[in-house]
C-alpha cells in the first residue's frame, strides 16, 4: 500500500519518470477499486484518506455530497478538525460550489489572486471566511464535480501541494478518474437506500435528526456497544413519540409506549419464561379478538417471531413496535412486585399446571396453597400502588376467563384476566381473607380485610361479594382510605363557600348534611370537617359503618346491625357519653334522624350523610320521613351537596380561545342574571379556558385526579320559615339561590373558567 511506501520513491509524472508514473497510476488503480468495491464509502473515505492526499501531494481532502433538501454541497468527508461541517451553497460564491454549478474542472494555483479567479468566469469569488475560521490559509486547489449520467451528487477537492506548486494535468486527470468512481459508489448507495429504507428514514425526512448526527450515533453505539435509540433519546434528545413513529414508519407495524397503568394480560403470561422474554425483547399484551398482541423491538427477525408463534399455537400475532426498554418495562410491570411477593408469570404458570389436573378448582383449598394467595395479594398489591378505589373481581360461566377491574378516578379500567379454572379459588381466598362464610354462595355477604397480617402494607378494604348468574360470585373490594385527612382548604371549594362551611361547622350546636350519590366524597368531607374542629378540649364520637378513616383524638364507633348495634342504638349510647360532636355516617330511617334532630337542639354539633341528589331535595327527603318541620328548621344549620368531578391534567392540559358561541354556552348553563352578577367575566379574543390533550402521565386521558364540585344551602331565616311551611322544593331552591346559594353546575363553570375542568365533566355529574 502507499502508505508504506516513502513519499520520495512515487514521484509526480510531471517529473518525467517513467517508473513514477507507473507507480502512480497503479497507486490510483488501487485506490479506485478500494472505493468501487467499497460496501460502506465513509469507512474508506477514511481508510484511504492518507492514500488520496499521498497520490496528489495534497495537504488536505474534502468530499462533498448533495443535501437534496436545501440544494447545498455538504462536506461528508473531509480532513483538518477545525470544522465540524461545512455547508456551500451551489453558485458561483464559492469554488467548490461553482464546480457543481457548471460542472466543470477549475485547478487554482492562486486562490488569493483575484486577477486568476476573474480569469475563470468574473462572477467567481473565493470564500475566505473558512481561512479566517481556521487559520488554515488555502492556495492551491483542485476541484472536480461528481457525476454520475448527468446526475450531479457532490464535488471532490484537493488543497494545496505540499511542495507549493500547481496541480498538474496529470492530477487533473487522475482527480476526474476518482470524481467517476466517487460517482458510481454515491449513486449505488443512493439507489440502495431507496430500496431499502432506513430505520430512522423518518427522522431525517423530518428534519428531527439530521445526516450527521445519526452517523455520529450510530458510530457511538457500536464503540461503546449501545443501542443506538439509547443514543438518540438520551443524548439526542430526541422523543419517545417521535422514535416511535419512526420505528412505526419503517416496520409497518403499529407503535406502542409503556403505560404503567396497561391491563396485565395473566392468561398469555401462562407458560412463559421471564428470561426468554427478556433476552428476546418481547412480550405480550393483551388478546384482541382472536389475535395476540405482541410487543418487540425488531418485528422483523423472523426467528424470534416463529418462536413466539410456537409458544401461542393456534393463534394469530399481532405485532407492534416497542423500544427496548419499554419492553423490559412492560415485562416488569406484568411480572414482578414489590417484598416477597412471587412474579405473576410463576403464580398464573402453577396454577395452568395445576389446571391442567383439574377441569374446575373446587371452591374450598388449601391455605397452603400459594399461587392463589400470592395472586391475590398482588392484585390487593398493584391495585394500591395505581391509586385505584376499588377492586372488582368478575367470573363467567364455562372456559371464560376472569376479568379483574380496578376503579381510578371514577372509572373501571381492565387490570388482568385469571384463568377460568381458579374462578373459585381466587374467590374463597378473599372470602377467608374477610371472615366470611366460604360454603354460603347463595346470598350476598360483607366483610373486610386488615391486609397488613397477610401481605406487609397496612391497607384495609371493604369486600362485598353478590351471587351471579350461573352460580358464580363477584367479589367487589373498596380500599378504604388511609393517612390524614384532606384539609378543607385543599377541597375545592369556592372562598364563599368555604366560609359559609366553616361558620356552620364552629357552631356549638345544630346539624350539618352532606348529601350526594355513593361515592362523591361525603365521608372524606365530613372527616376534613372534624379534623377542623378536632381540638383537645372538643369530645368527637363517630358512628360509621365501616370505619374507613381513622383520627387520633376521635372515638370512633364501627356499627353492627346484625347484632342490634345499629346508627340508632349508637347515638343514643354517645348522648350518655358526654359528646360535644355527633358524627353520624349516614341517616338512613326515620329514628336515626330522629335521634340526630333532638341531639343538636340539645346542644350537641351533629354531622351526617343523606343519599340525595341536591341540597334543597334533602330537606324535602327529611320532611317526607316524618321530622317536625318546626324542630328540623332550628336545627339545621347547613346542607352541603357535594359530586366529584374528573379535573384537567396540569402536565397536558391545552390552553386555547373559546369562540363566542362557547361562552355564550356557559353564560346560559350558569344563568345568565347571575353570572353577571356572581362570575362578570366578559368575553374577549384573548379569554383563554383550557381542553385535555393526553400525555403519559394521564394515561392519554386528558384528565387526571379529581376535586370537588358544591351546592351549599345556608339554614338562614328565610330558609327556615320555608322548612316550618313544608314548602315545596322549588321554591326552596329559590330561597336559597336569593341567599347566595352556587348550584353545583354553577360552581363547575366557575372552575372551567379558572382553568381546572371542562364542561364535558361538569355536565356528567351534575345532569339531572
Amino acid at each position: 500500500m502507499l502508505a508504506n511506501v516513502d513519499e520520495t520513491k512515487v514521484k509526480s509524472p510531471g517529473e518525467n519518470s517513467l517508473q513514477s508514473e507507473v507507480a502512480y497510476r497503479t497507486k490510483l488503480q488501487e485506490i479506485c477499486n478500494k472505493i468501487y468495491a467499497a460496501k460502506n464509502l465513509d469507512e474508506i473515505l477514511i481508510a484511504q484518506k492518507d492514500e488520496i492526499t499521498t497520490l496528489f501531494a495534497a495537504e488536505r481532502l474534502t468530499v462533498y455530497v448533495i443535501d437534496g433538501k436545501s440544494r447545498e454541497l455538504v462536506s461528508r468527508f473531509k480532513s483538518g478538525s477545525e470544522i465540524g461541517e461545512i455547508r456551500i451553497p451551489i453558485s458561483t460564491s464559492s469554488l467548490a460550489g461553482y464546480t457543481a454549478a457548471k460542472q466543470k474542472l477549475i485547478n487554482i494555483v492562486d486562490a488569493y489572486d483575484d486577477k486568476e479567479i476573474a480569469a475563470i468566469d468574473p462572477a467567481l469569488k473565493f470564500d475566505k471566511s473558512w481561512d479566517k475560521k481556521t487559520g488554515f490559509v488555502t492556495r492551491q486547489v483542485l476541484v472536480y464535480p461528481i457525476i454520475f449520467q448527468k446526475y450531479l451528487l457532490g464535488a471532490v477537492q484537493l488543497i494545496n501541494r505540499k511542495d507549493g506548486g500547481a496541480f498538474t494535468k496529470v492530477d487533473e486527470t487522475a482527480v476526474k478518474e476518482v470524481g467517476n468512481i466517487l460517482g458510481i459508489a454515491l449513486y449505488n448507495q443512493k439507489r440502495l437506500s431507496r430500496s431499502r429504507p432506513g430505520k430512522f428514514d423518518y427522522l431525517l425526512e423530518h428534519h428531527i435528526l439530521t445526516q450527521k448526527e445519526l452517523d455520529k450515533a450510530i458510530a457511538d453505539a457500536r464503540q461503546r456497544k449501545e443501542f443506538i435509540e439509547s443514543i438518540l433519546l438520551n443524548e439526542l434528545k430526541i422523543t419517545k413519540k417521535e422514535l416511535g413513529s419512526a420505528l412505526s414508519h419503517y416496520y409497518k407495524v403499529p407503535y406502542v409506549e409503556y403505560n404503567p397503568n396497561t391491563s396485565i394480560p395473566g392468561d398469555l403470561l401462562a407458560g412463559l419464561k421471564v428470561p426468554f422474554m427478556r433476552n428476546n425483547a418481547w412480550v405480550p399484551l393483551r388478546m384482541e379478538e382472536q389475535d395476540v398482541v405482541i410487543a418487540t423491538d425488531d418485528p422483523f427477525n423472523l426467528q424470534r417471531i416463529d418462536e413466539i408463534k410456537s409458544l401461542f399455537s393456534g393463534k394469530k400475532l399481532k405485532l407492534c413496535v416497542a423500544l427496548r426498554e419499554d419492553v423490559l418495562s412492560f415485562i416488569t410491570l406484568f411480572t414482578h412486585d414489590e417484598k416477597q411477593i412471587a412474579a405473576i408469570d410463576d403464580i398464573i404458570q402453577q396454577l395452568q399446571s395445576e389446571a391442567e389436573e383439574i377441569e374446575e378448582a373446587d371452591s374450598t383449598f388449601d391455605e397452603k396453597d400459594s399461587a392463589v394467595v400470592q395472586l391475590v395479594n398482588k392484585i390487593i398489591l398493584d391495585a394500591y400502588a395505581r391509586n385505584a378505589s376499588d377492586i372488582h373481581i368478575e367470573p363467567y360461566p364455562g372456559k371464560s376467563n376472569t376479568q379483574v377491574r380496578i376503579r381510578i378516578d371514577g372509572a373501571c379500567h381492565l387490570y388482568q384476566t385469571i384463568p377460568y379454572n381458579y374462578k373459585n379459588a381466587v374467590v374463597s381466598r378473599i372470602k377467608i381473607m374477610s371472615d366470611l362464610d366460604i360454603a354460603e354462595r347463595r346470598k350476598p355477604q360483607d366483610g373486610k380485610i386488615k391486609f397488613k397480617k397477610y401481605g406487609g402494607k397496612d391497607i384495609e378494604l371493604r369486600v362485598a361479594t353478590v351471587p351471579t348468574q350461573g352460580g358464580l360470585e363477584d367479589v367487589v373490594m373498596r380500599i378504604l382510605a388511609a393517612g390524614e385527612p384532606i384539609p378543607l382548604n385543599k377541597m375545592g371549594f369556592a372562598e364563599k363557600n368555604y366560609n359559609n362551611f366553616i361558620s356552620a361547622i364552629s357552631k356549638p350546636y345544630g346539624i350539618v348534611f352532606v348529601c350526594g350519590p355513593t361515592g362523591s366524597g361525603k365521608t372524606t368531607t365530613l372527616h376534613s370537617a372534624l379534623s377542623y374542629i378536632n381540638k383537645t378540649e372538643t369530645k368527637i364520637w363517630t358512628a360509621e359503618d365501616p370505619v374507613e378513616i381513622t383520627q387520633k383524638g376521635l372515638r370512633q364507633v364501627q356499627v353492627a346491625p346484625k347484632i342490634g348495634f345499629t346508627f340508632a342504638a349508637a347515638m343514643r349510647s354517645f348522648l350518655r357519653a358526654d359528646p360535644d360532636v355527633i358524627m353520624v355516617g349516614e341517616m338512613r330511617d326515620k329514628e336515626t334522624t330522629q335521634i340526630g334532630i333532638e341531639a343538636s337542639l340539645t346542644g350537641h354539633l351533629v354531622f351526617s350523610t343523606l343519599h340525595t341528589n341536591s341540597a334543597p331535595e334533602s330537606i324535602t327527603r327529611l320532611l317526607d320521613m316524618g321530622m317536625d318541620p318546626f324542630n328540623f328548621a332550628d336545627a339545621v344549620l347547613c346542607i352541603l351537596a357535594q359530586r366529584l368531578v374528573a379535573t384537567l391534567c396540569k402536565n397536558c392540559k391545552a390552553p386555547y380561545n373559546p369562540k363566542k358561541e362557547e361562552y355564550d354556552e356557559l353564560v346560559r348553563e350558569y344563568g345568565p342574571e347571575d353570572f353577571k352578577e356572581k362570575v362578570n367575566i366578559p368575553y374577549s379574543k384573548d379569554l383563554t379556558l383550557y381542553k385535555p390533550k393526553g400525555c403519559d402521565a394521564c394515561n392519554n386521558t386528558g384528565y387526571r385526579g379529581r376535586m370537588g364540585i358544591h351546592e351549599l344551602l345556608m339554614g338562614t331565616d328565610e330558609a327556615k320559615k320555608l322548612i316550618q311551611t313544608k314548602a315545596r322544593m322549588v321554591e326552596i331552591r329559590n330561597q336559597a339561590i336569593k341567599d347566595g346559594m352556587t348550584t353545583l353546575k354553577q360552581d363547575g363553570i366557575e372552575k372551567i373558567f379558572e382553568g381546572k375542568v371542562d364542561l364535558l365533566q361538569v355536565r356528567k355529574v351534575t345532569i339531572k
